[in-house]
């Protein structure tokens, strides 16, 4: 509608049976709307929980018992695309058979993988790494 005065924009709004909304008032003059306040008080619910639930997703990380040094950097990698995006990331390690008598061993894959992490990365553990019914896991953030 371009600029218009107060009272201009209040008649407007009474004659649609609608609300008068200032959306910024950073400008000069004030940035205003005509809509239905309940309407655009749930858009504006619903932006900020869009904005919650993007930032913040928990992503996971496999690795096997006998994985490789080149594959640890791989996926160090990858897990590093997803701390620069804000995520954490579950790194987690299945155990089978006989590979659960060897917890200690895995439990060094586990810090290998995080120390090269490290290296391009700062990072914090925000869980430690815990033995699970089928495995272990930990999470970290950036």
């Amino acid at each position: 509608m371009g600029v218009i005065s107060l009272t201009e924009a209040l008649r407007l709004a009474r004659e649609s049976d609608l609300d008068l909304i200032q959306v910024t008032e950073k400008t000069d003059p004030p940035v205003c709307k005509i809509t239905d306040h309940g309407k655009y008080l749930y858009q504006q619910k619903k932006k900020e929980k869009s904005a919650k639930t993007s930032a913040g997703e928990l992503k996971g990380i496999r690795l096997t018992f006998k994985i490789s040094e080149h594959d640890l950097r791989t996926r160090a990698k990858q897990a590093e695309k997803f701390l620069q995006k804000g995520n954490k990331v579950r790194i987690e390690m299945k155990l089978r058979g006989r590979e659960r008598a060897l917890q200690d061993f895995a439990k060094e894959k586990i810090m290998k993988f995080i120390e090269i992490l490290k290296e391009s990365t700062p990072i914090k553990t925000e869980r430690e790494i815990e033995k699970k019914p089928r495995g272990l896991t930990t999470i970290i953030s950036k």
